[in-house]
């Protein structure tokens, strides 16, 4: 075959099909930005404490004071990790000590946050920090967490350029979004840390492929102009919209289970676009499917109210692509 915008140049370059296909594929990128940055909210970590068991017995006093004061960064602020012993408080307390006045807080011995930490709920009534007290020695599963995205990036790049060309980039982009469906899903009934890790592979393997297959379904079918701020501004800006709007939507569901359960619904919206999504007719014909690729573009020509040739694809051209696998047998 020529070249393909040769072959196709009867569309033009503008028209009602090419419109409708760059406006529903750009769409799907609106879903990429909300499930590449979740984990900002989800794996947010509200300010805390040891948290200090109503049964000590403590006077107010005491209560106020059993959490050490540390400077970080040049300001004073309650430590996140330490507590003054309890055992030791409570015994002060019941002595009618005051903190600061008869005893020197200085000499009374620490403890670690053996009965788990307070957090705050100003902001978030819940994340995955909370939920399992990803703090002090802790801390860097919240970072391990998202660096599992990435590999999910790393995995769904290598794999979904194979899997759209075997099976079709239009398959491949709804099955992407069948697998974000599933996979956030899960992601938001996690038991544990390490359920939610490998679950957030998947959730970067899927948003991944979903992008690159529905970026090169738009190169391969938009025309050379608009294939242009397809692949610039379309793509690009769409993606943005995600994540501006995806802040909103956490400021409104505080609860990181029920937030990932919002997102989970999100693919459900994109399933009528299956219908009105094209297969790329370049791959078609690359796969010896003349016949499916011919009817998509007379389709495109019928929006479009232009003429299509009688014959688009020559008689050679198909004869090449039809003996194609045997010569690679050969």
């Amino acid at each position: 075959m020529g070249d393909y915008d040769d072959v196709t140049a009867f569309l033009g370059q503008k028209g009602p099909y090419f419109y409708r296909t760059f406006f529903l594929l750009n769409t799907i990128f609106i879903s990429t930005g909300f499930f590449g940055l979740f984990i900002v909210f989800v794996g947010a970590t509200p300010p805390h404490h040891c948290f200090i068991p109503d049964s000590g017995n403590l006077s107010q006093a005491w209560r106020n004071a059993i959490i050490p004061i540390e400077v970080v960064n040049g300001q004073q602020e309650e430590s996140k990790c330490s507590r003054y012993r309890l055992d030791v408080v409570r015994n002060l307390s019941a002595l009618g000590y005051i903190p600061g006045l008869d005893v020197n807080l200085t000499g009374v011995e620490q403890e670690r946050c053996v009965d788990g930490w307070s957090y705050s709920k100003d902001i978030y009534q819940s994340t995955i920090v909370t939920e399992w007290d990803l703090v002090c020695d802790n801390e860097w599963k919240t970072p391990f967490a998202s660096s599992t995205l990435f590999v999910g990036f790393l995995i769904g790049s290598l794999v979904s350029g194979q899997l759209s060309d075997r099976f079709g980039r239009k398959k491949v982009i709804f099955g992407s979004l069948a697998a974000q469906l599933v996979s956030v899903l899960i992601q938001a009934f996690s038991p544990s840390w390490e359920v939610f890790c490998i679950m957030f592979m998947f959730v970067g393997a899927s948003q991944i492929s979903l992008y690159i297959s529905a970026f090169v379904l738009g190169t391969e079918v938009l025309s050379k102009s608009m294939r242009e701020v397809f692949t610039t501004l379309g793509a690009f800006l769409h993606y943005c919209v995600g994540y501006m709007t995806l802040p909103w939507i956490a400021y409104a569901m505080r609860e990181w289970r029920t937030l990932l359960i919002i997102l989970s619904s999100v693919p459900v919206v994109y399933i009528p676009l299956w219908w009105f999504i094209p297969e790329s007719p370049r791959w078609l014909y690359s796969q010896g499917r003349v016949e499916e690729a011919e009817a998509i573009l007379r389709d495109a020509a019928r929006r479009n109210r232009v003429t299509a040739p009688e014959v688009i694809f020559k008689d050679t051209e198909q004869l090449d692509v039809a003996l194609a696998p045997k010569r690679n047998i050969a």
